[in-house]
């Protein structure tokens, strides 16, 4: 790793959970005296583990950026960050409670003296149909990268499978007008927009919300300007991808960019996206073969994991540092 290369990331935790039990949401299982009997000292566990394995990720050179979801509040948010050894690279956060039933939402770390935010937005997931819906906002931050250029980057966490892919097609169909939306309202402020989506879209490079409601493209045509570009459509052919159902493993962890941030500039060069499968984060699947992550949890019984997902990067190199 050459040492102007740095690295953005996406983490899906898996339930980072603090151990109290918020009246207003539905985050009961994880609290001392519930089944899986979460506690300070398992809570502190999955912090020191989630902090190796963000600077594993960066190569020992802590990532420029985070994005996360499945973090249930800023408390859990600041015991991360306070973790030794991150605590050496003084993160920031951007974080916002969103309505989500089970309290859990997305957030944005980052490295001051390289990223330095000067607007931030929560952009509400509705359903005109149905009032009651409630999901994960997009969390917008537009910053200064290296003191060189602007970007704009988009968390994402959108509404899951749980209940059958088909019955829940239409909220991730959703989520994916309303980042269009801002993405096209970013567009109109800032027509050369450099922009970075991350998430857990809990869909597929190649399904519909991703595809054609969203229109992010497999490859970039140079003839085109405005387009987005999924930098995570070729991982559908790895062997290990982003989260494993039984048998198959999926790419629902992805980075997608504008061709603007693909282009030649002064102050930053496009790498690569990959998704981090270090061996320590993986153990042997029994049941269905091969290897799958290792989690927090099989079921209730604890195990001292990471997450059900991969994290996955996308490394620059800047070129001014």
């Amino acid at each position: 790793m050459s040492k102007n290369e740095y690295t953005f990331m996406f983490y899906n935790t898996e339930n980072l959970f603090d151990t109290e039990n918020d009246s207003l949401t539905n985050d009961e299982e994880f609290t001392p005296d519930a089944n899986r009997h979460w506690n300070q000292a398992r809570l502190h566990s999955k912090a020191e583990r989630l902090a190796k394995v963000i600077l594993a990720a960066g190569k020992w050179n802590a990532p420029l950026v985070i994005g996360l979801c499945e973090v249930e509040d800023l408390n859990v948010l600041e015991l991360l960050t306070r973790n030794e050894p991150l605590a050496r690279f003084h993160y920031k956060i951007v974080h916002k409670d969103s309505p989500d039933s089970r309290g859990i939402d997305v957030a944005l770390l980052y490295r001051p003296e390289y990223f330095r935010p000067f607007d931030y937005q929560a952009i509400p997931v509705t359903d005109a149909k149905d009032k009651s819906f409630k999901t994960r906002d997009v969390l917008r931050i537009s910053g200064v990268l290296n003191d060189c250029d602007t970007l704009h980057i988009f968390v994402n966490h959108w509404p899951s499978r749980y209940g059958g892919i088909m019955e829940t097609l239409r909220y991730r169909g959703l989520a994916a007008e309303t980042l269009r939306n801002s993405i096209q309202d970013l567009f109109g402020r800032y027509p050369k927009a450099k922009i970075i989506c991350m998430g857990d879209f809990n869909d597929t490079p190649s399904d519909d919300s991703l595809a054609k409601i969203l229109e992010a493209k497999e490859l970039d045509n140079p003839k085109l300007e405005g387009e987005l570009v999924n930098l995570s459509f070729g991982w559908i052919s790895n062997e290990i991808q982003t989260i494993k159902s039984k048998f198959s493993w999926e790419v629902f962890d992805q980075f997608i960019v504008s061709d603007y941030f693909l282009q030649g500039n002064n102050c930053f060069k496009f790498q690569k996206a990959e998704i981090f499968k270090a061996g320590f984060l993986l153990e042997p699947d029994s049941k269905f073969g091969g290897v799958k992550p290792k989690r927090t949890y099989v079921g209730f019984k604890y195990q001292e994991g990471f997450s059900d997902h991969l994290p996955v990067l996308l490394r620059v190199q800047l070129q001014n540092h």
